[in-house]
């Protein structure tokens, strides 16, 4: 499973946890890593340095499994590991249900 992460300006690198995001993504995924070819992370501040807020910080997943088309999720929240950690698990819910239903047919 290959993950590749994306920030932008409003995102400090360091302050994106690289090595953090890798490593929960890889434990929350890790049941579907044999059928994960692909993970990227889009890290975003959604209000930039113009204000403040409570979740502003967004991240986006998009997975891409084998044979099927790409699957997206979001999660906003104050911190880029909360977005992160929300994310996952929002992921490991669709993927739950998309290779759940792939395995039905």
């Amino acid at each position: 499973m290959q993950i590749q992460i994306n920030t932008d300006d409003n995102i400090d690198q360091s302050g994106a946890q690289p090595e953090h995001t890798e490593a929960t993504i890889r434990n929350v995924l890790e049941r579907f890593a044999d059928q994960v070819t692909r993970v990227e992370v889009h890290l975003s501040d959604e209000n930039s340095d113009k204000k403040s807020g409570n979740a502003d910080i967004r991240c986006l997943l998009e997975v891409r499994v084998e044979g099927l088309q790409p699957v997206a999720v979001t999660d906003e929240a104050a911190t880029v590991g909360q977005a992160v950690d929300g994310a996952a698990r929002k992921m490991r819910r669709s993927l739950d249900s998309t290779l759940g239903k792939r395995k039905n047919h």
